[in-house]
C-alpha cells in the first residue's frame, strides 16, 4: 500500500514563496509507486491542503489529518518544506513530535539551534569550529553603529538572525550605512547578527546521514554576479555555482569531513546544507541550513545530480529514513 505523505508548505516568513517553489519540485519528484503526496499549506493558523490560493479540507490540527471525499486521511510521514519560521526553527517539529508524526528534518534542539545563527556559532566554537566574528543586536534595544564598526570592522554583512534565503541581508561599506541596514534587518526578525567580512571562497556541500548511509556531496563553489550571493543571486541565476568546487582534493575533504562532524555534533536528521568560506586555505563556518531549498535550481538537487542521485531516490532515502527514526525513536 502507498504511504500518504504530506508536503508541507508556506510558513510566516519571506521565504515563503521559495517554500511553495521547493514543495512543488518535491511533489513532482517524488516515487509515485510507492507514495501519495498531499499539498499542505500553512500561513498562521490557516492550514489547507492544496494552496491558499485553492484551498481544499482544512486540516485537522487534533491528529494532522484532512477529509478527502468524505473519507479522513492520515499521513506517514512529513515531508518538510517550510525555509523559516515554523518549518525550520523547531516549533512544527514540536507539534509533530507530540502527535508522534514522523518529519524529514532535524528534531526541536537542532532545528532550534540551527535556526539562531549567532547562538549556532558559538556553539560550535566549542569544538573548534571557526567562524566569522559577529555581535548581536535586538529590536528595541540601543546600538552604535560606530563601536559595531570598530568592533567587526568594514566591510560587514548584516543579517536577520532568524532568517534565510538572504531576505533583509545588506552588505555595508560604510559606518554611516549600518543603521539603515541593522532596520532594514529587523523588518525580517527581531534579532540581528553583525558578521565579519571574509574575502574568499563560498562553498557549499550537503550532507545526509541515516542508519544505512551515509552522504556527502560533492561541494558547490558559488560566485555571484551581484555583491554578494543575495535573493536574485540565489533564484533568478544571477550566480554560477560550480559543482564540484574548484577547489583541491585535500581541501574538499576536510571541508566535507567537517559538515559531516557538525551534523553529528548538532544531532541533525534529514538533509542538510553547510556554508562556509575558504579564505587562504582556511574553511570559515557560515551557517546550517536544516531545511534546504528543493526547488529546480537550488543546491541539493544540483549536488545529488552531480553524483548520479536522482532527487527521487534522495527524497525517498528522506522519507523512510524519518519513519525508521520514528519507530526506533530519536
Amino acid at each position: 500500500m502507498k504511504k500518504n505523505i504530506a508536503i508541507v508548505a508556506g510558513g510566516d516568513s519571506s521565504e515563503y514563496v521559495v517554500s511553495v517553489e521547493s514543495a512543488s519540485n518535491i511533489r513532482k519528484s517524488l516515487d509515485k509507486t510507492r507514495y501519495t503526496p498531499f499539498l499542505i499549506t500553512m500561513k498562521g493558523d490557516r492550514w489547507t491542503a492544496g494552496t491558499l490560493e485553492e484551498p481544499g479540507p482544512v486540516v485537522d490540527k487534533n491528529d494532522f489529518s484532512v477529509i478527502v471525499d468524505g473519507k479522513k486521511v492520515k499521513f506517514d510521514c512529513v515531508f518538510m518544506a517550510i525555509h523559516g519560521t515554523p518549518g525550520e526553527d523547531g516549533k512544527l517539529q514540536a507539534y509533530f513530535d507530540l502527535i508522534g508524526m514522523p518529519y524529514t528534518t532535524c528534531g526541536v534542539l537542532a532545528s532550534a539551534l540551527t535556526f539562531n545563527k549567532y547562538i549556532c556559532k558559538g556553539f560550535l566554537n566549542n569544538f573548534g569550529i571557526i567562524s566569522p566574528k559577529a555581535m548581536l543586536v535586538r529590536k528595541g534595544y540601543r546600538f552604535d553603529p560606530g563601536k559595531i564598526a570598530a568592533e567587526i570592522g568594514l566591510p560587514c554583512f548584516v543579517k536577520p538572525n532568524n532568517g534565510g534565503s538572504s531576505f533583509g541581508v545588506t552588505r555595508v561599506t560604510k559606518a554611516s550605512r549600518l543603521k539603515n541596514a541593522i532596520l532594514k534587518a529587523f523588518r525580517e526578525d527581531k534579532e540581528v547578527i553583525i558578521e565579519e567580512f571574509i574575502e574568499g571562497t563560498e562553498l557549499t556541500g550537503g550532507v545526509f546521514k541515516s542508519s544505512e548511509r551515509e552522504i556527502l556531496f560533492p561541494l558547490t563553489e558559488i560566485v555571484s554576479m551581484n555583491e554578494f550571493f543575495d535573493f536574485e543571486a540565489k533564484y533568478k541565476r544571477q550566480a554560477d555555482e560550480i559543482t564540484p568546487a574548484r577547489i583541491d582534493e585535500k581541501l574538499t575533504r576536510e571541508c566535507q569531513q567537517t559538515s559531516s562532524m557538525i551534523y553529528d555534533i548538532l544531532d541533525c536528521h534529514g538533509i542538510v546544507r553547510i556554508d562556509y568560506i575558504l579564505s587562504e586555505g582556511k574553511l570559515w563556518f557560515l551557517e546550517v541550513n536544516t531545511v534546504p531549498g528543493m526547488t529546480d535550481t537550488s543546491i541539493i538537487p544540483q549536488q545529488a545530480e552531480a553524483i548520479g542521485l536522482e532527487t527521487k531516490e534522495l527524497f525517498t532515502l528522506a522519507i523512510e529514513d524519518a519513519i525508521e527514526h520514528r519507530k526506533t525513536g530519536w
